[in-house]
C-alpha cells in the first residue's frame, strides 16, 4: 500500500537527476551539422517546426521537442495542460538541456524557453498557426496545442511577443526566413 502510494507521487512529481548525457548529444551531433554558434530559436505551438525539421534538405535544425523528450527534460504525457506550474519546471528542464545543445554547436528550434534567452522567436500569421493546429490536430496529431487550447497559444504568442521587446531579440514572421537569416551569418564547423 504504502508503495503504491510513493509510486503515484512520483509519477506526479517526476523527480529528475543529473547524469552524463555525452551519448545522447553524440547521436544528435552525429545526425546533425555542428555550427560554429549554438542557436535557440522558439516558436508557439503550430507553427510548423516538426514539419520543417521533417523536411530539411540538410539535418541543420533538430526539433526541441526531439531533443527534450531523448534528455528527460520532457514529462512522458500532455505536461503543457496541467497548468503553470509544471509548464515552468519544465520548460527550466529544457532550458539547461537547449544550453548545452547550443554550446556544442546545435540548433534547436521548439516551444520552450524559461530564463534562456533565445536567439530568435518565430511568430507567424495567427490565421495560418491556427489553420496548422487544426490541421495536425485532425489528420496527424502528434502533440502540442490543439483547437481548444488556442487561449493558450495565444497566451503563449503573447509572452514571446513581450520577450521579443524586452531582450531585443529578432522576430520573424516564417521558419524559413529565420533559416535564411542564421544560415547566411553562422558558418558550419570545419567550414
Amino acid at each position: 500500500m504504502r508503495n503504491q502510494r510513493f509510486s503515484k507521487l512520483l509519477q506526479t512529481v517526476n523527480p529528475v537527476s543529473f547524469c552524463d548525457g555525452k551519448q545522447i548529444f553524440l547521436d544528435f551531433m552525429t545526425e546533425n551539422v555542428i555550427h560554429n554558434q549554438g542557436l535557440l530559436v522558439v516558436a508557439p505551438s503550430g507553427s510548423g517546426k516538426t514539419y520543417f525539421v521533417n523536411h530539411q534538405s540538410e539535418p541543420h535544425w533538430i526539433d526541441g521537442d526531439r531533443l527534450w523528450i531523448a534528455t528527460g527534460a520532457h514529462l512522458d504525457r500532455a505536461w503543457w495542460t496541467e497548468g503553470t506550474k509544471v509548464i515552468n519546471e519544465v520548460q527550466q528542464r529544457s532550458d539547461i538541456i537547449s544550453n548545452y545543445a547550443k554550446k556544442l554547436g546545435l540548433w534547436v528550434i521548439g516551444t520552450d524557453c524559461y530564463w534562456l534567452v533565445p536567439d530568435a522567436i518565430v511568430l507567424p500569421d495567427w490565421e495560418i498557426q491556427k489553420a496548422n493546429i487544426l490541421e495536425r490536430e485532425m489528420y496527424h496529431y502528434d502533440g502540442g496545442a490543439k483547437s481548444t487550447d488556442h487561449n493558450q497559444v495565444l497566451a503563449h504568442r503573447d509572452y514571446l511577443s513581450k520577450l521579443a521587446e524586452r531582450k531585443n531579440i529578432p522576430v520573424f514572421k516564417t521558419i524559413l526566413e529565420m533559416d535564411s537569416y542564421f544560415k547566411e551569418r553562422i558558418s558550419n564547423k570545419g567550414d
